[in-house]
């Protein structure tokens, strides 16, 4: 059985990452996100739900503890939730986590709304830990999987990602999480 937390679970992308792991056996979902009603899966109740904050380290840290992969999908303070993670998993011995930033963050000049996903990025890029950060281009709601990806240092393609795409990616690394590690990659479909 693996252990898969959910940071930030009622965000669109995660939703759809929940319902392709539901149908993926030897995966326990845990749920962490600030206001349970949110949730939009079904059968919700088969999962462990915490509602807590992840720039509050002891809620952090007791729900990352026993789990064997972190995935997170935030906003907000990203830096101060990158660190609040890394600091947990180092805390727990949790090694793999997979997070969301965002197109741009490499980009000169750097764009100031892109700024604090940059900043997340530095701070898990700086830890010992084994991260797939994803890039992903602006998010379409096309009902389709159709991506690629490039290398951090290499220039981002494409200018939109389907969500769909996405949380299959995100799904695809957890189920083997020994793919992309310490890789920060670009996400987008091919030729947009």
């Amino acid at each position: 059985m693996k252990n898969v937390i959910i940071l930030g679970a009622s965000g669109n992308i995660a939703k759809q990452v929940i319902d392709i792991l539901v149908k993926t056996d030897g995966i326990h979902l845990t749920l962490f996100l600030r206001n349970k009603s949110k949730l939009r899966n079904k059968d919700v109740i088969k999962f462990r739900i915490v509602e807590g904050d992840v720039l509050n380290f002891n809620q952090l840290q007791d729900a990352i503890a026993r789990q064997d992969i972190v995935y997170a999908n935030l906003a907000g303070d990203l830096e101060g939730m990158a660190k609040n993670i890394v600091r947990a998993m180092e805390a727990t011995g949790v090694k793999k986590v997979i997070f969301i930033s965002s197109i741009g963050i490499y980009d000169d000049p750097l764009r100031t709304v892109l700024e604090p996903y940059r900043k997340a990025a530095d701070v898990i890029e700086a830890s010992d830990l084994e991260y797939t950060i994803l890039r992903p281009t602006w998010f379409t709601n096309a009902d389709e999987v159709d991506y690629e990806t490039t290398q951090k240092g290499e220039p981002e393609k494409g200018s939109v990602i389907a969500q769909k795409s996405l949380a299959t990616l995100v799904a695809t690394i957890i189920e083997s999480p020994e793919k992309f590690v310490r890789k920060n990659l670009g996400v987008n479909k091919p030729n947009s």
